[in-house]
């Protein structure tokens, strides 16, 4: 199936296109250009179509049996995994391609862009399609250098300055990087990924980095490559160079939120067989990704610029993805690696609409010429309190009680409810807000969002697991990997709901002029803690200050090092 190279080779063709040629041709050349990654779309969609049909494709174009220049294949395996994001890449990439086309017109460096834009494409499904794991870390290294190239506007000095942190902060992930590639080749003597995967899973070794701590090799390699993830997918704490990079064109955002982010989630699922067997490694997975989805949202909320928002948006969305990851949800983080890669492009190229009209209109935004009904609907509450709170519960206690059916013995499926439940409850809150329609259609609409979330995700459980992995007991043992301790378990699913519970109080006491009664010295409290929260995370935590103030005192001490090696050397 060697066509199936001309995937990730049109889009080198695109950028050939754009990039030769005088000025007085450009114009037809960039329209021209966007043939070749268009047809890498519909390529993406036809591989896909004769994997699943006919099993993975192999391609090599180099054994070291028969050379001794390289110690490692080169080569192509494209298998469901990769074809899915094969077709979510160059279909995302034609888009912003055609999308960057009429944005960038008339900018000087209009050619250097969306050559950029063709190569990224490429790097990224070369990436994806790799043949095993050096060659993967190789096209992830490519991508940090490019991250710092599509910064594109490298005169203007904040854009430069946000283009050097983002390659510095990916390198710190890169090296990590190459550390686990390092030792997973030292302790297994492979880099190829089925035979890695075996290899971690027959020959169980143990490491002593300090005298008396003892660490697994698939945990100690899997620890290093998620440090990688982490800087890719801007996770906490080295999240701090996504906010950094918005001064690049927006069609750049839409390439960067909807595909090189995402790598930390692809980079878990290509080694979910790796993962697979540190719970360990899923456990520190699932609190960095709560935490950064925590703190995402939290700071996305506190915004005023809207790239910023959207920013801080992805950055939510990506610790949502690897929290789902290190819970064993491995298929349920690629189908939100997904959909969030389909909306956010979407709204990262309608942002650059609204941010070329803002400059034209000096009133848009348009505001809303009608006021705000303050009438709230009882039924419009009551239905959303029931399909957020009652259903659920009374579809636990007929599974589990009536028909015997073990649910809160089984993590896995409760981690599929739980997320059917949370995502259901968001968008039901969101209804709320609806005031100038009428009540009953704001309830039917709720009830309809109900059945479509727990459709999308009884999908996305059994189409999408079973596409991508098709072997129960291997979904099975990635659960019980990342199984949770049971106080802690039954903890987060206790706070989710009381948190569930406080906002439709909150909400029905707020809409009926209601307070909660508290002491005036509490009250200021809770005043003064909200005012400083929001100021606080309106600032990032300032985390830029941080890391500056911790550079500076390295420097510091390194002078002061240094100072005295001279000393001694005289």
């Amino acid at each position: 199936m060697s066509f199936a190279l001309l995937v990730p080779l049109l889009p080198l063709l695109t950028a050939f296109m754009v990039a030769v040629g005088n000025d007085e041709s450009r114009r037809a050349r960039t329209q021209l250009a966007a043939f070749p990654i268009g047809a890498a779309f519909c390529g993406a969609i036809a591989t896909l179509y004769i994997v699943a049909t006919q099993g993975p494709i192999s391609i090599r174009f180099y054994d070291p049996a028969s050379m001794v220049s390289l110690t490692f294949p080169i080569g192509f395996y494209i298998d469901r995994l990769s074809a899915v994001m094969m077709v979510l890449i160059s279909g995302v990439g034609t888009v912003i391609y055609a999308y960057s086309v009429g944005y960038m017109y008339q900018d000087p460096h209009e050619p250097r862009y969306l050559s950029l834009i063709g190569i990224g494409t490429f790097v990224l499904l070369c990436m994806v399609s790799s043949a095993n794991l050096m060659m993967l870390f190789l096209f992830w290294q490519l991508l940090s250098y490019l991250l710092y190239l599509l910064a594109h506007n490298h005169g203007h000095a904040a854009t430069l300055h946000g283009a050097f942190r983002t390659f510095t902060v990916l390198r710190v992930g890169d090296v990590a990087f190459l550390a686990g590639v390092v030792l997973a080749h030292t302790l297994y003597g492979t880099l190829e990924f089925r035979e890695l995967f075996t290899r971690a899973a027959e020959t169980p070794v143990t490491l002593s980095p300090l005298p008396g701590w003892e660490i697994s090799g698939p945990t100690a390699v899997t620890l290093l490559l998620f440090i990688g993830g982490m800087s890719k997918s801007a996770q906490v704490p080295l999240h701090f160079w996504l906010p950094r990079s918005l001064y690049a064109p927006t069609p750049v955002h839409a390439l960067l939120h909807a595909g090189i982010i995402n790598a930390g989630g692809f980079l878990i699922n290509r080694l979910a067989p790796l993962f697979g067997l540190s719970s360990t490694t899923l456990h520190v997975a699932f609190v960095v990704g709560t935490l950064t989805a925590v703190l995402g949202a939290t700071m996305m909320l506190a915004q005023n610029d809207i790239k910023k928002t959207l920013g801080f948006s992805t950055i939510g969305q990506m610790g949502y993805m690897i929290m789902e990851c290190g819970l064993g949800a491995f298929s349920l983080a690629v189908f939100h690696l997904i959909a969030h890669g389909l909306f956010k492009a979407t709204v990262f190229l309608n942002c650059g609409n609204v941010i070329h009209k803002a400059r034209q209109e000096p009133h848009v935004p348009h505001a809303d010429p009608q006021e705000e009904e303050e009438h709230f609907s009882p039924l419009t509450w009551s239905t959303g309190f029931v399909t957020t709170l009652a259903i659920p519960l009374a579809i636990l206690l007929v599974t589990h009680g009536i028909l015997r059916i073990p649910l809160l013995e089984s993590q896995g499926t409760v981690i599929f409810l739980f997320f059917i439940w949370l995502t259901s409850s968001q968008a039901i809150l969101t209804l709320t807000r609806l005031r100038a329609i009428a009540s009953w259609k704001v309830s039917s609409a709720m009830l309809v969002t109900l059945l479509f979330v727990v459709f999308v995700y009884l999908f996305a459980v059994e189409s999408f697991t079973a596409f991508l992995y098709p072997d129960p007991a291997e979904v099975a043992s990635y659960f019980q990997a990342a199984h949770l301790p049971k106080w802690l378990f039954e903890g987060l699913v206790l706070m989710a709901t009381v948190m569930t519970v406080l906002s439709w109080c909150y909400l029905y006491m707020r809409a009926h002029g209601r307070t909660i009664r508290i002491p005036g010295r509490v009250s200021r409290w809770v005043e003064g803690g909200r005012n400083g929260s929001y100021v606080l995370f309106m600032n990032r935590l300032y985390a830029d200050e941080l890391y500056q103030q911790l550079g500076r005192t390295v420097m510091r001490i390194l002078h002061r090092f240094d100072k005295r090696e001279r000393g001694w050397s005289r």
